[in-house]
C-alpha cells in the first residue's frame, strides 16, 4: 500500500480538507494491475483502512477528508471498511460512474447516509449528460485551466446551486491570486503554496533572526547546551513548548529552570527538538500547510533512511526535509537562505544543486507527496525498497507529527 495526502485550501490559504490518494500494489512489479487486474480486491476502498487504522483525526485533524471511488468500489461496504463520521468523508467519484440509474440509485442511497459526494475529471461536454448526477454532489473538481470560471458560476449557481467549486492544477501564486480575485471557487488545490523565492527580501524579520541564531548554535558539531537555554530563555512561545516537551517525558522533575529543562532533554534530544520546534516557529507567518511540509519531510527522510541503505545519515536526511522550504520561510532564495544557516555540504548540494544521495531520497518524498506512484514504483524498484517499509514511514511520520502538536 500507498498513500499520501493532498491539501485543499480556502481562498485564504488555510488548509479545509485533503484528498487522500493510495495504491495498493507496485504496477512495476505487477503490469497487470494498470489493466483488468487493477480491479481485483476492489471492493476495498484504498485509503478507508488508513483512516480506520490511524483514526482520521491523526490523519487529517478536523479537516474532512476526499477519498477516491470509482464504477466498482462505490458499491463497497463502506460502513464496514471504516467507522469515521459519515460527514467527515467525501467520496470522490471518476467519469467511470456513469448517469445511469443503478449508479444514480447508489449515490442517493450513500447522500442519505450522510456521505458527501465529489467529482471529478468529468469534461464539459458531458455535464448536461451527467445533470442528474451532478445534482447529488457536493463538490465538483474543475481544472481552471480548461474552464471559463465567469460562464461556470452561471451555470452552476442556476443549476446546482449548493455544488462547491474546486480548482485544481492551481501551480503558481499569480494563477491562484487571479482564481481568488475573480471568484466562484470554494477550494482550490495545486502547488501554488510552495513555489520557490527567486528574490530575496532585503530584510529576515529580528524575531526570524533570533531563531536562526539558535539553529546555528544546535546545529555546531559540539554545542553549548546552555547557550542553546538562554536564547530559547528569551522567546516565551518556545519555553512553553520546551517546558511542554520535558513534562511529556518525565514524571515529577521539578525544573528549575530554563538551563535545568534543557539539561533534561539532553544535548542530542535537545538539538532535535530546536530544529523541530524552531522551524514550526519560523512558520507561524506562512500557510499552515507549509510547516506540516517541512515536519513531516523530516520525519519521512528520517525514516526512509534504512530502506535507502542510509541509516548512519538519519540526522542529516531529518534536517535536508526540515530545511526543503526554508527559501519559503525565510522569503529568499534556497541558496541565501542556506547561507543564513549552518548545515552540512551534503544538504546545501541536495536542497541547490539537487545532486548527492541525499537528493535522491528528497526526490523520492516529493513525487510521493504528489501521488506520483508510477514514478515511486519505479525508483522502489531500482533500489529494491518495499513497498510496507515506504508506507510504514509515511504513517509513522503522520503519528509523529500528531503527536509534536499534542497537548
Amino acid at each position: 500500500m500507498l498513500a499520501t495526502l493532498i491539501p485543499l485550501f480556502d481562498e485564504n490559504i488555510a488548509v479545509r480538507a485533503y484528498s487522500l490518494f493510495a495504491q495498493k500494489r507496485n504496477s512495476f512489479l505487477d503490469p497487470s494491475f494498470l489493466g483488468t487486474a487493477s480491479y481485483d480486491g476492489i471492493g476495498v476502498i484504498a485509503g478507508l483502512d488508513i483512516i480506520q487504522g490511524m483514526g482520521i483525526e491523526t490523519l487529517s485533524a478536523d479537516k474532512d477528508v476526499f477519498v477516491e471511488v470509482n464504477n466498482i468500489s462505490l458499491f463497497a461496504d463502506i460502513n464496514s471498511q471504516c467507522s469515521v463520521d459519515h460527514e467527515r468523508l467525501i467520496l470522490l467519484c471518476d467519469n467511470t460512474v456513469l448517469p445511469e440509474k443503478m449508479y444514480i440509485d447508489r449515490l442517493k442511497a450513500l447522500k442519505a447516509d450522510g456521505y458527501q459526494l465529489a467529482m471529478k475529471k468529468l469534461p464539459v461536454a458531458r455535464f448536461e449528460i451527467y445533470r442528474e448526477v451532478l445534482s447529488l454532489m457536493d463538490y465538483i473538481f474543475l481544472d481552471h485551466k480548461k474552464i471559463d470560471i465567469s460562464k461556470a458560476k452561471i451555470y452552476f449557481s442556476k443549476i446546482y446551486p449548493n455544488i462547491k467549486l474546486c480548482a485544481v492544477n492551481v501551480n503558481t501564486q499569480e494563477e491562484f491570486d487571479t482564481l481568488r480575485k475573480d471568484g466562484g471557487y470554494t477550494l482550490y488545490e495545486g502547488e501554488f503554496y510552495r513555489i520557490p523565492v527567486t528574490r530575496g527580501q532585503e530584510e529576515v524579520s529580528p524575531l526570524k533572526v533570533n531563531y536562526i541564531e539558535l539553529l546555528n548554535i544546535v546545529n555546531d558539531d559540539d554545542f553549548d547546551l546552555t547557550k542553546a537555554a538562554d536564547i530559547i530563555g528569551r522567546d516565551t512561545a518556545l519555553v512553553i513548548l520546551l517546558l511542554k516537551m520535558v513534562n511529556r517525558m518525565t514524571v515529577n522533575s521539578g525544573i528549575t529552570s530554563i538551563r535545568h529543562a534543557a539539561a533534561m532533554l539532553g544535548q542530542k534530544e535537545l538539538k532535535k527538538w530546536i530544529n523541530t520546534a524552531v522551524t514550526s516557529e519560523l512558520c507561524a507567518d506562512k500557510p499552515n500547510e507549509v510547516t506540516r511540509l517541512s515536519l513531516l519531510r523530516a520525519k519521512f527522510a528520517e525514516n526512509l533512511a534504512p530502506a535507502f541503505e542510509m541509516a548512519g545519515h538519519s540526522s542529516e536526511l531529518f534536517l535536508m526535509g526540515l530545511f526543503s522550504v526554508l527559501d519559503l520561510i525565510l522569503d529568499k532564495p534556497m541558496d541565501e537562505a542556506l547561507d543564513m544557516v549552518k548545515v552540512s555540504k551534503n544538504i546545501r548540494e541536495a536542497l541547490i544543486d539537487d545532486k548527492g544521495e541525499l537528493a535522491e531520497v528528497l526526490d523520492f518524498i516529493e513525487h510521493y507527496e504528489r501521488a506520483s506512484w508510477q514514478e515511486v514504483s519505479r525508483q522502489m524498484i531500482l533500489r529494491n525498497i518495499d513497498m510496507n517499509s515506504v508506507y510504514n514511514a509515511y504513517v509513522d511520520s503522520l503519528k509523529w507529527y500528531r503527536d509534536l502538536f499534542a497537548k
